[in-house]
């Protein structure tokens, strides 16, 4: 099995489109077209990561955390990332980064921090936005079913829980074509006048060239119309954080301690109690001050995320309780589904779960 197989299947888990604009995912170092020998699956792609890749015979490090984010002037090895870097590159090993398309994927990050709580009701707390195009095509009422499976089959039509979806309308289409043209109806100069189906479907704008190609192929027509139109719709299925709520409400202090156990805190910063019983709580892996003021308007009773400042921990407002229990605790478990995910798809192969702990953050 080549790397770019695997790749294929990665990319099924975690799109890359789902990936914030700033982040930098896929495949960081390595050649996709060589024969993997092992997939070594890691939160952070650190020398040592390197180290035990060589030592177990993967030539394919699959991390969570992109090891190089921005760009790199010099690569002579005086810190860790080229350290890293330049031992990959004399071994062979290639690096594949998720991050924020996992981050954002409705099964992702949050939702594996989700269900480490118990969390039920589960949606995403901030929607990604623009994301959503339409098509609008017209055919022959023979053709119509033939081109509505084509897109369906492409991706298009999925709306939240369901799947081909489309809006279809009768009409009455009009053409005439010139000396070059080889109508499927009519002659060439012959003003053709006959019945159409108006077919709209909507589809993720990462799939734009893939439905394109199957609208093209699927229909009549020597020329198809067909028209795209950016939606300003939000996507309830993919976004960054989740909101959810537990089984049985607890006190502050008792939600706390839960979660420290649940997902192994070395210690939690928090905001003030308010005296108010948790029940609904929101959540974001990794950094997520950005995302206060969306957890207090989803009316959560409790916030956990990581990375928060001082002055951050004002902005709770006595609206919940704001906690910080760690960047790598946050997303302690990523590694764990990444591997699972790949056991189930591609059989027989060797997929590593990494046992180096690279959280850089230790507590007395």
């Amino acid at each position: 099995m080549k790397i770019k197989e695997i790749i294929s299947v990665l990319e099924e888990m975690a799109p890359l489109a789902y990936a914030e604009d700033f982040d930098n995912v896929g495949l960081l170092i390595g050649d996709q077209d060589v024969e993997a020998t092992g997939i070594l699956v890691c939160h952070d792609a650190l020398e040592n990561i390197i180290d035990e890749a060589i030592a177990k015979n993967c030539n394919l490090v699959v991390c969570f955390h992109p090891i190089l984010f921005s760009g790199l002037k010099k690569i002579t090895g005086k810190n860790y990332v080229e350290r890293a870097v330049i031992k990959a590159i004399k071994n062979d090993i290639a690096i594949y980064a998720v991050h924020t398309a996992l981050d954002n994927h409705q099964e992702g990050v949050n939702k594996i921090f989700s269900d480490a709580l118990g969390l039920v009701n589960t949606k995403i707390l901030i929607p990604k936005q623009n994301f959503i195009r339409k098509l609008v095509t017209f055919t022959i009422p023979e053709n119509a079913e033939e081109v509505r499976n084509a897109l369906f089959n492409a991706g298009a039509g999925n709306i939240g829980n369901y799947e081909n979806c489309s809006f279809n309308s009768k009409g009455i289409g009009t053409y005439m074509g010139n000396e070059h043209s080889n109508p499927q109806v009519g002659e060439r100069f012959e003003f053709v006048q006959g019945d159409e189906i108006k077919i709209e479907v909507s589809f993720e704008k990462h799939l734009e060239n893939k439905i394109l190609k199957a609208l093209f192929k699927s229909h009549a027509y020597e020329e198809v119309a067909y028209e795209i139109y950016e939606l300003q719709n939000q996507h309830q299925n993919i976004g960054l954080g989740m909101i959810g709520e537990l089984k049985n409400p607890m006190s502050e202090k008792e939600f706390l301690l839960f979660t420290k156990e649940k997902v192994q805190c070395g210690g939690i910063r928090h905001s003030n109690f308010i005296g108010k019983e948790i029940k609904k709580v929101a959540v974001l892996g990794g950094a997520g001050s950005f995302a206060i003021k969306n957890a207090i308007q989803a009316g959560a009773d409790a916030y956990l995320t990581a990375d928060l400042k001082y002055h951050q921990f004002y902005e709770a407002e006595n609206e919940l309780l704001l906690a910080d229990i760690g960047h790598f605790e946050s997303e302690r478990y990523t590694k764990n589904y990444i591997v699972e995910y790949l056991r189930k798809k591609i059989l027989n192969f060797a997929v590593i779960l990494s046992e180096e702990n690279s959280n850089p953050v230790k507590y007395l």
